[in-house]
């Protein structure tokens, strides 16, 4: 007979805004108040402008693709504050790599949100320089592979000698972004594998969406996930991912000691899917109203508007940032429709960093080919 498995305990996970918009800080949340001290007013209030700015761009987004504008759209409605959250608590220098939703991370780090776009209209085989942009990297389609390039990139970090120094402005840190499906790949038990050995200096980011496309959590594992850190020696922590103050002082925290020098940590931000996967999925196949309907009711950008309002923002607030949300939205839409396909050359360039013979020799062939049909009728 098989051994059986104890039910674990339910894990402590970090919370500081209630479901209904109260500053109620969970028993475990006490060694992270500290990190709120950080945030001025104007913090407070660029957290809820982003959410909302970027769920309207969402939606615009999906229905972009719906008019064939885009060949597919990955929406992110429901994971805001996960993402908002986190991604204020990196600093300039660190490097951030995304697997494929995190549209505002990327807008907070500086990205043009019209270059994902670009990526889903199929006109682009990259998308962005990194280097230009934040140092958001690039999105990854291939599921969990993001997480042993930003393992390689924080090892490299190490080598670098900018870790550990003691100057804020020069001690860099990784952070990674995957789901909970991801985290049943064998990309992610590698990239833990070195962090733990090398004990690298960055943040797992695993946001548990409950749904590996189809796959419910509840089936991919039979522990909660931020445990999956500690077989490879890696502390965890579960937080409340619809809590944009909880996962910005947890993130602060394990980012802080990455920087320090004291190795990686991992993070299971416990949010939802609301929509479905991608615009290729029907989500109505596999979830019950039920479900979707409870968490729903935890909205992230509807708690954290009930919290400012109790620390006495006005109304007019909320309606700029509602007004701001649709400008973004309506001058993404126009600027998506002005994207023009690539040339013919653009699939020759940057294939190498110097010219290369064999690029060139299939440019030319390319070149007479498309000539071959005379103008007009390529």
């Amino acid at each position: 007979m098989a051994a059986s498995i104890d039910s674990p305990r339910p894990a402590p996970t970090v919370q500081l805004l209630t479901a209904d918009g109260r500053f109620q800080p969970s028993d475990s949340a006490a060694e992270y108040l500290p990190y709120l001290d950080r945030l001025s007013e104007d913090d407070f209030l660029r957290f809820y402008r982003d959410m909302v700015v970027m769920r309207t761009f969402d939606g615009e987004a999906a229905n972009l693709q719906r008019q064939g504008q885009l060949a597919l759209w990955v929406p992110s409605h429901g994971q805001e504050a996960a993402q908002v959250g986190s991604a204020y608590a990196t600093r300039p220098q660190d490097h951030v790599f995304p697997s494929y939703r995190e549209h505002v991370v990327g807008m907070i780090r500086g990205l043009d949100l019209n270059n994902i776009l670009r990526m889903l209209r199929g006109v682009t085989l990259g998308g962005w320089d990194p280097a230009t942009n934040g140092n958001f990297h690039l999105y990854s389609l291939v599921l969990a592979s993001q997480a042993l390039h930003a393992t390689g990139y924080a090892m490299g970090i190490q080598f670098d000698g900018t870790v550990a120094t003691g100057n804020p402005e020069k001690d860099q840190a990784v952070i990674v972004y995957f789901g909970d499906g991801a985290s049943s790949q064998g990309d992610v038990s590698e990239a833990l594998v070195f962090a733990a050995s090398y004990q690298t200096p960055q943040v797992f980011f695993l946001q548990n969406n409950h749904y590996a496309i189809s796959v419910p959590v509840v089936r991919q594992s039979r522990t909660p996930l931020y445990l999956r850190g500690s077989g490879f020696g890696i502390p965890g922590t579960q937080i409340d991912g619809n809590d944009v103050l909880a996962s910005f002082a947890v993130t602060s925290k394990w980012m802080d000691d990455a920087r320090a020098g004291h190795g990686p940590a991992l993070i299971e931000a416990l949010t939802y899917r609301v929509g479905a996967h991608t615009t290729a999925d029907d989500p109505t196949k596999y979830r019950v109203d039920a479900e979707t309907a409870s968490w729903i009711a935890r909205d992230p950008i509807a708690r954290y508007r009930t919290y400012l309002e109790g620390r006495g923002v006005d109304q007019a607030f909320f309606a700029g940032v509602d007004e701001e949300a649709s400008d973004y939205a309506e001058d993404s839409r126009k600027r998506a429709l002005e994207i023009v396909a690539p040339t013919m050359e653009a699939i020759f360039d940057n294939v190498y960093a110097e010219p290369h013979v064999l690029i060139a020799e299939q440019k030319a062939w390319a070149e007479r080919y498309e000539a071959s049909f005379g103008e007009g009728q390529a």
